[in-house]
Formats: structure tokens, sequence, C-alpha cells
């Protein structure tokens, strides 16, 4: 049970201004979890350290100072628990404003104003028109693959010729800045691709032409982002020793390749499997196409008002969920934007046209649920947790420990995400259910749903995963 009351208030261009309260117990809780953790670092008279008891801690320091804590470590999650309660689909983040903080006994009061999902008004969706094209597998497109297998069964060969860009050159070489040796800047036997930019930019380009036993002087500029900061900026200078060349050689496309690529017997075969994968991964996609763009023709019928603010709110909900994932991944989302030589707002205004395509898409599935009745039972919720957590070469999980994971997500109202994103996945189905394809132009594959949408539609969330990332939210001191 959520320890956070609502009361919700419509405003214009699809915003809401809430008023939250939290409930008393709730805040006290908070209060001592964060006077425990003030107290860890604390030395008291009597006490052990670490170990002050919360009512120490508040007489110490003043209940003042631990309620400001109290607020900074709990508003995120109290936000949270709000907009579970007042079932609102929020785009973008809010506008908070905090009451009085409270005295002991009272409830803790804070409103925001954040902007939601439109509505959306339905017009005829059965039946709807909808492009679908033909699988289609070209010669070229087998022969890619043959061409891709070849290059990752390639070997190299010692050859005595002047490296050439897709070469591999083995190279003992030494680094110096302003002629004295620096920490990390030599190695021994190392193989280096030349073009693949594995080293400092301008390095592999020195070394084309050069010949086994060739001595070269390489001269380099660190970049001026480079993680080393200290060497950023500074020129170096890599005395280099090319020890051997070496050429990729490719395997031929023969009988021969095809046993190695997978023991089929003769390349005609690989070539007849390849063209049924590549056939089966084309309709799958063509699949995908069609659903989206059944959705897109009802929200095209659709009477929906989405307000520029509101799709520029979407657009960086997309931008940070990207950066996120991109950080989980080990990518660092400045790098990206650096490489794409783009802002973030540049990125987030030029992904305008996908949020407002998402934005019309989901105000329309939701149309769909809410005027179908589409309801979502336990054991569907079960199926798809079952499905998300499956891993290959692992145990399924127990129907024990899908249902205890359903209950915990459900105590903590976690789980109306998940219900929602499978209630949307039924809507969908209905609507391409009665959909009628027709042909797709001549022309380029039509453009998909938006990547971060698209990924998250195939992602289930799973009460066992971290809730989704909380927004940065205005505190006290912020």
């Amino acid at each position: 049970m959520s320890a956070v009351k609502t009361d919700t208030e419509e405003l214009e261009n699809s915003r809401v201004r809430v008023q939250a309260k939290v409930e008393p117990q709730a805040f006290e809780r908070q209060l001592a979890s964060a006077a425990e953790e003030i107290g860890r670092d604390m030395r008291v008279p009597g006490f052990r350290k670490g170990k002050v008891p919360a009512q120490v801690v508040l007489q110490q320091v003043g209940r003042g100072a631990i309620v400001e804590e109290a607020v900074r470590r709990g508003l995120p999650e109290w936000y949270e628990d709000a907009v579970q309660d007042a079932g609102l689909a929020v785009v973008g983040s809010p506008d908070l404003n905090m009451d009085d903080l409270p005295d002991k006994g009272a409830p803790l009061s804070f409103s925001f104003e954040v902007a939601v999902r439109p509505q959306a008004r339905l017009g005829d969706w059965r039946g709807v028109e909808a492009p679908r094209r033909d699988p289609e597998v070209a010669d070229e497109d087998v022969e890619a693959e043959i061409g891709r297998l070849r290059e990752s069964l390639a070997s190299l060969e010692t050859v005595e010729k002047a490296a050439e860009m897709g070469d591999y050159v083995v190279i003992d070489f030494v680094g110096s800045l302003d002629g004295e040796p620096f920490e990390g800047g030599d190695a021994r036997g190392f193989l280096l691709e030349l073009g693949s930019d594995r080293l400092i930019p301008g390095f592999e380009e020195q070394l084309v032409g050069a010949y086994p036993g060739d001595a070269r002087e390489v001269r380099v500029v660190f970049p001026e982002d480079y993680q080393a900061e200290h060497m950023a900026g500074q020129e170096a200078s890599f005395a280099v020793d090319v020890k051997e060349v070496k050429a990729k050689k490719l395997p031929e496309a023969d009988d021969d390749l095809a046993i190695e690529a997978g023991g089929y017997e003769s390349l005609d075969e690989l070539r007849s499997s390849l063209r049924e994968r590549l056939s089966e991964a084309q309709e799958e996609a063509i699949e995908r196409e069609f659903r989206d763009a059944a959705v897109d023709a009802v929200a095209e019928k659709a009477e929906i008002d989405v307000p520029h603010d509101l799709v520029h709110s979407k657009a960086h909900d997309i931008w940070h969920q990207t950066s996120h994932r991109f950080s989980q991944q080990g990518l660092d989302p400045a790098q990206y934007l650096q490489f794409a030589n783009k802002t973030e707002e540049q990125v987030i205004t030029e992904s305008e046209p996908e949020a407002e395509r998402a934005l019309r898409q989901e105000a329309t599935l939701a149309a769909v649920v809410k005027e179908e009745g589409i309801e979502v039972s336990d054991e569907e919720m079960l199926d798809a947790l079952r499905r998300a957590s499956a891993q290959p070469g692992q145990a399924e999980p127990s129907e024990k420990a899908l249902r205890r994971s359903l209950e915990k997500a459900r105590k903590k109202g976690q789980d109306g995400v998940l219900r929602e994103d499978i209630a949307m996945r039924k809507a969908v189905d209905l609507i391409v259910e009665s959909a009628k394809p027709i042909p797709a132009p001549k022309a380029e594959p039509r453009e998909p749903v938006p990547a971060v949408q698209a990924q998250e539609r195939e992602e289930i969330w799973t009460p066992e995963e971290d809730k989704p990332e909380k927004k940065e939210l205005w505190t006290p001191d912020g």
C-alpha cells in the first residue's frame, strides 16, 4: 500500500498538478534512517562509532537538519509513489515545490506539475490499411554473408612487401615526450591492423609503406580529451621497429568453406541455408514493421493534441534513456556526442519527430486499452515475467519465485509498469488482427519505431530489476 496520497488537477496542454502527502509513519521511518546514516560518522561519548542511536543523533544535530536530509533521500521515491498513486503516465521532469517541512507527527506535503501522455479520441480503428512489403532476399545479400564468413575465417600470412592499409604489422615501439620515455608508451611484439584506429590518430598512417626490418619515427599529438590528462595535447615521438608485415588471407568461396563454416556438404548448401536464415529474419522484420504501421494508421485517424513542449520533453526522455543505456553498455554518452559532432540539445531536437510519433502511438494504444476494457491477468503477468527471465543455458525460475517476485512488485506499487506494457501489446494485437495489408511503396523500408521505444517494447521490465531510473528532483538545498 502506497505511503503517499494524492489529489490531481488537470491543466492545459497535457499537464497536471498533483498535491501529495507522505504519511507521518513513512516520513518518520525515513527520518530515522537518515539519522542512522549520519550517526555512522559521529563520535558521541558513551557510544561506539557507527552505533549512535537515531534519537541521540536527532538530539545532537537537531531535527531540522535531519529533516532536510530525510527529504533529500526520500523525495525521489515519494515522487514515484505519487505518480503511481495518481495513475499518471508522465513525460519529462516535474516542476516540484515543497511545502513547509513537517513537525513531528505531521505528514510531509509537496506538489508538482508535470506533463503527461496526451489523450486520444479514436476514429474507426478496425480494418485500417497498412503497408506490408514482400520478403526479397537478393543474391547480393547472400554473397555479403558469404563475404562475412570468409572474413571471420581469414588467416594472417607473413609477407615480404610494403605494408598497406588493411595489413597487419608486428612492431616494437618506445614513445617519448620531450626526449624522455613515458610510462605505458612502449610495447614489444605488438600486432596492429593498419586502419583499425586502435592507436593515437595519425600513428597507423605513418606505417603505411614500411617493410619488414624498417625503423621509423612516428610523430603524433595526443588528443585534447586524452584520458591521461597530463598528456592531452602533447606532441610525442615513437621509435618504431617493424618486425613483420602480415596480410589477411581469405579462404576461397568453395565447398571447403562450407564445411568449415558449419559442416555443410557444399557451397550451394551453405548459400541455401544463408538465404533461408536471411528470409526468416526479413519476415520477422516485416512483421514488426507491419504492426508498427498499423498502429500509425490508427493514430492518424485519432484526434490527439500533442503540444510542442510535450514533444520536446519526450525527446529529452528518449535521450536520457538512450544515454543511460550507453552507460550500462560501458559507452560514454559524451564520446558518442563528440563522435557525432553534435551537442546534446541538437540530438534532442533532431529526435522530436520520433518523440511525437511515440507519443501518438502510446496515446492511441492507451485509448484502445480503455475502449476495449483490456485487462491483464496474473497469469499473463507471470508468463511475461517467465519469458523476460529466460536466459540461454540457465534454468527457468520456479513458479514460486515468479509469484513471489510479482507479489513483491505489487506491494511496492511497481506492477503497473508491466501490466500496462502487456495491455498495450494486447491492443497492438487487436489492431493487427483486423488490419488490411497493402503493397508497400518501392522504396527504402519504412522508418522503424524510435529506437528507445522499440527496445522498451521488446524488453519487458521485471520486478527483480531496478525500478526505472528516478529523475533528479529539487530538494530543499537544491
